[in-house]
């Protein structure tokens, strides 16, 4: 079976915000897009996610994953 994940980049424009925290710039979700990533987590904790959800749970926690790794090497060079 193919797993079509939908594309990372394609949240970018919409869903993304850099933040000052402290003294660095962060990467950080839009508050829609983190509203929407609770929301497919608790879906997805009831069981009741579409396919078209899981594969945009997955997109999302992808960007999560990048944008976690990316921050942590912004924190690591102060």
């Amino acid at each position: 079976m193919i797993q079509v994940v939908i594309s990372p980049q394609s949240l970018l424009e919409t869903g993304i915000k850099v933040e000052k925290v402290d003294e660095l710039r962060l990467f950080k979700f839009t508050d829609e897009l983190q509203f929407r990533l609770e929301e497919l987590l608790e879906k997805n904790k009831t069981g009741s996610l579409t396919s078209e959800e899981e594969v945009e749970l997955a997109g999302i926690g992808e960007l999560d994953r990048i944008f976690t790794y990316l921050n942590s090497l912004l924190v690591a060079q102060q």
